[in-house]
């Protein structure tokens, strides 16, 4: 096991790499000036080359990306360019906002996704299954952004509830919570309910009915647990892309987390800053895998990694 987590966190290392240089050079391939952008509609041509010339964009683009990989090696991400605070203090700062928030909405999935997909198997083909069904459908077809704005309508606007925006107590969690994780909820009880309904039809589900077990039991003990590895894949893939995948809430919610932080980054041209943020992501994603994989052995007492 250890030899194979070893094998996997040094295989981050080329993910890495190959992440940088297309992140590197697809940056450069956006329209506009960044040093324009920075120094204002206002700003004289000297100024402009001044600031190229302190960003480095005065030189090739090939010895661009050799500085920033010398930079990476170090664990150093750069300065922003908007800020000039270090890019890394920008993303610590942020980073824990976005995690509560991604933490929260999967629990959120979880908690409603797997029960209303076992419902949905046990009883398939019933109003409960069309229910769930509907409401999945529903869910993952409805755009993240009209659902935020409308629960703001709804629960900040109308009823008083919860606030619009913005951190700091648990009330400001609910509702970016909420709409995050509905996509999750759906894509989580439909997996649930097509794992659940192939492990019932399977040979051994029927002996235990036979040997006169209780339906929960069959259903909990044998069918769920037999059905865990998908559903946990699912889990931690879905995990893997609300990390990267709130841009839209948290600007929608006024988040501080590192989605917004790209999305204004990327209107400043801020370089430096999007590539932290979202090597940030890709770093996260690899461990969220690793975690994965490591929990099918848990899960599973027949899969070892040698």
């Amino acid at each position: 096991m250890l030899q194979y987590i070893t094998k996997r966190l040094l295989f981050i290392i080329p993910v890495l790499l190959g992440i940088s240089i297309l992140l590197f050079f697809m940056l450069r391939m956006l329209p506009g000036d960044p040093a324009q952008v920075l120094a204002g509609q206002m700003a004289s041509p000297e100024d402009i080359q001044q600031i190229r010339v302190q960003l480095g964009l005065d030189k090739s683009v090939l010895v661009q990306y050799g500085l920033f990989l010398g930079r990476l090696v170090k664990l150093d991400l750069g300065r922003s360019a908007r800020t000039q605070n270090p890019v890394s203090q920008e993303i610590w700062a942020r980073l824990p906002n976005t995690l509560l928030l991604s933490v929260v909405a999967i629990f959120l999935a979880c908690l409603f996704g797997i029960p209303a997909g076992v419902i949905s198997a046990v009883k398939p083909y019933s109003w409960l299954d069309y229910c769930v069904t509907a409401i999945a459908l529903f869910g993952i077809s409805m755009p993240v952004f009209w659902l935020g704005l409308m629960l703001v309508v709804v629960f900040s606007i109308w009823l008083h509830w919860l606030p619009a925006g913005g951190v700091g107590t648990w009330k400001h969690v609910v509702l970016p919570a909420v709409t995050l994780s509905a996509f999750v909820v759906a894509f989580i009880a439909r997996m649930t309910r097509a794992t659940m309904l192939e492990v019932l039809s399977q040979d051994y589900t029927t002996t235990a009915r036979s040997k006169g077990l209780k339906e929960t039991v069959i259903v909990v003990k044998h069918a769920l647990r037999n059905a865990l590895i998908p559903i946990i894949t699912v889990v931690g893939l879905q995990f893997g892309l609300l990390l990267g995948g709130a841009v839209l809430t948290e600007t929608v919610f006024a988040w501080p987390g590192l989605g917004r932080l790209i999305v204004d980054s990327i209107l400043a041209r801020d370089y430096p800053m999007i590539q932290g943020a979202i090597l940030t992501f890709g770093l996260l994603y690899v461990m969220v895998n690793l975690v994965v994989d490591l929990l099918y052995a848990y899960v599973d007492p027949r899969i070892r990694y040698e």
